[in-house]
């Protein structure tokens, strides 16, 4: 009679070494190489037949970044019997090839002899690209801090030495110039707390109803109020829209990253359109496009718009801002794209789900 773990099914449960992403090698009771799967002869690039049936200190022999070597260091069959195994850290192979390793001991009981060794094996190259970003928004954001930070020093140090020396409207404006740059400092950090949030998917979103015509409406008024001329700017609202639960805060992050985006890096007149629209699965939502009739984005950079850095001008920022803008979207379980507009400018479009959170449904 047949089992139930021996149908077709059951087989496509199981997978071979070759079909795992990450180096696996296993070594026996004897400390010999039994298994040594593709990945981990692409990382390493050591050729099974010079791998397999060798002893495992011989075929693999890493070193830690002291020049020390690991397997005489951890001992793995001759060590403490309740070890269970190392956990992942950055070694050395001959020809101070990098690799992660993580080693694994299966034993016979709790404290009985090592029977197998498995080890796995990854590339650095992932890590490396995550500590060069890392670095690189260090850098961007301390670029960004040090001019409002100089001048908010230099305009406090001038006031206090020779204060008596200023009409009242030189410090007004030295005082004024000292708020913006304030603020500018504020907004650097907020950029750089929230990115923190989106990358351990920690970001928050506190669901409220949202008027957002009256939020463009507003976003329209401040960039007015800047010194934009009010005939740039044309909002179209398409049929009665449907209510609208988001996190307040968080849309106007979006929506003034947007159509500063299109103010700064787009020409002639600025068009924001809110209409209803339908996601995936039939959810209805509420869809905000907002274009412009500058020279756009090239087809080519499309794909890079929301990444890290990416910067459509030599116009200043950071080049955050976008990347944010995605993971607020996202966070509130919507899609926002990139194109190109009928007036040949940039068109970004996002929708967000509406429909009150389940615990007011």
């Amino acid at each position: 009679m047949e089992s139930a773990d021996d149908g077709p099914e059951a087989a496509d449960l199981h997978c071979a070494p070759d079909d795992l992403p990450d180096g696996l090698v296993v070594a026996d009771e004897r400390g010999r190489v039994v298994c040594f799967n593709a990945a981990a002869v692409r990382i390493t690039a050591l050729e099974p037949a010079a791998v397999l049936g060798r002893p495992l200190t011989e075929a693999l022999p890493l070193e830690d970044l002291k020049g020390r070597r690991w397997w005489r260091l951890i001992d793995p069959y001759g060590g403490l019997a309740i070890r269970t195994g190392h956990p992942e850290r950055n070694l050395l192979l001959p020809g101070n090839r990098e690799v992660l390793v993580a080693a694994r001991y299966v034993r016979d009981g709790r404290t009985g002899p090592v029977r197998k060794l498995i080890v796995t094996l990854r590339g650095t190259e992932a890590r490396r690209r995550s500590e060069r970003s890392h670095a690189e928004l260090i850098a961007t954001v301390a670029h960004e801090l040090r001019s409002p930070l100089t001048s908010v020093k230099g305009f406090t140090a001038t006031l206090l030495a020779k204060w008596e020396r200023f009409t009242d409207d030189q410090k007004r404006l030295m005082l004024e110039t000292v708020h913006a740059d304030a603020n500018r400092v504020t907004r650097l950090i907020a950029e750089l707390l929230d990115i923190s949030r989106i990358d351990s998917g920690r970001l928050e979103v506190r669901k409220q109803r949202v008027d957002v015509v009256a939020a463009v409406h507003r976003h329209v008024e401040a960039q007015t109020t800047a010194g934009q001329d009010p005939a740039r700017f044309r909002t179209l609202v398409r049929r009665e829209l449907p209510d609208l639960w988001a996190d307040p805060d968080k849309v106007d992050q979006v929506l003034g990253n947007l159509l500063e985006n299109a103010v700064r890096h787009g020409e002639g007149l600025v068009t924001i359109e809110v209409a209803p629209a339908t996601l995936n699965h039939g959810r209805e939502g509420t869809q905000v496009t907002v274009s412009d009739e500058g020279p756009g984005i090239p087809e080519e950079s499309m794909s890079r718009v929301f990444t890290r850095f990416w910067r459509g001008s030599k116009r200043g920022g950071t080049g955050l801002g976008l990347y944010i803008v995605k993971g607020i979207v996202e966070a509130h379980g919507g899609i926002i794209t990139v194109g190109r507009a009928p007036g040949g400018g940039a068109r970004f479009r996002f929708t967000l789900p509406v429909g009150a959170p389940a615990h007011l449904a």
